[in-house]
């Protein structure tokens, strides 16, 4: 009789998961769909990028500008070659492990994989900058005015962790992806439900630009620019 109770929570318990896990697959598939248009506006004062590599979406930002210098928050001297002549710096966030402990998908732990789908790790920001960036299927163009700058500014900025005289945090670590990046501490948890692309997605909602209503993948928020 303990027995049968037993085996009937657990065939309970796995209807449940398997529930919650088409329930996900179904949302990932449709809510993608729905677009987010871009709001009205006549100004095209600020260039910015959307970039991928086939998995992670970056929002990619002008360095200077009159409305913000980030060389001077995300250093040059925090990437291996500390070069300065770069005009664009690239950002994405996404767990922490998978960004210092995965170079590789085989390198891939069970842990790190359980902690990002659980949203029980950390988070962190990687920046990398570019000298020149060319329109393609992995690199698209976006023209906004100053205001929404500054929003995407706001947004972007409340990502990254600060110490106590407001600097962001860069992570020391040898696990770079060249020679002109940098990892930085960064606030929330990935997860299945908020991935680096829903990041990148609600980057480009908050500065009022064509986007996925949700969306855990980068090729959905491409599927707008194309």
């Amino acid at each position: 009789m303990i027995i049968k109770k037993i085996a009937i929570k657990i065939a309970k318990s796995v209807v449940i998961f398997l529930l919650i896990i088409g329930v996900y697959i179904l949302c990932a598939l449709l809510l993608p769909k729905i677009t987010i248009d871009k709001e009205k506006n006549d100004r095209t004062e600020i260039e910015i990028f959307i970039l991928t590599n086939g998995v992670h979406t970056d929002i990619v930002l002008p360095i200077n500008n009159k409305l913000i210098d980030w060389s001077k928050k995300i250093k040059f001297e925090n990437t291996i070659k500390k070069d300065s002549t770069a005009k664009y710096v690239a950002l994405g966030w996404g767990d922490k492990g998978f960004y210092l402990e995965t170079p590789e998908w085989s390198d891939l732990k069970a842990s790190v994989a359980f902690k990002a789908a659980t949203g029980l790790g950390s988070s962190a920001i990687h920046a990398t900058f570019y000298k020149n960036l060319k329109q393609s299927e992995t690199c698209r163009k976006i023209l906004i005015s100053e205001n929404q700058y500054l929003r995407l500014v706001k947004y972007i900025d409340r990502s990254f962790i600060k110490d106590a005289q407001q600097n962001y945090i860069n992570i020391k670590t040898s696990a770079n992806y060249g020679k002109n990046d940098a990892f930085y501490e960064a606030s929330g948890s990935y997860s299945i439900f908020h991935t680096c692309n829903t990041w990148a997605n609600n980057s480009l909602k908050s500065c009022g630009q064509k986007c996925c209503f949700w969306t855990p993948l980068d090729t959905e928020i491409f599927a707008k620019y194309n």
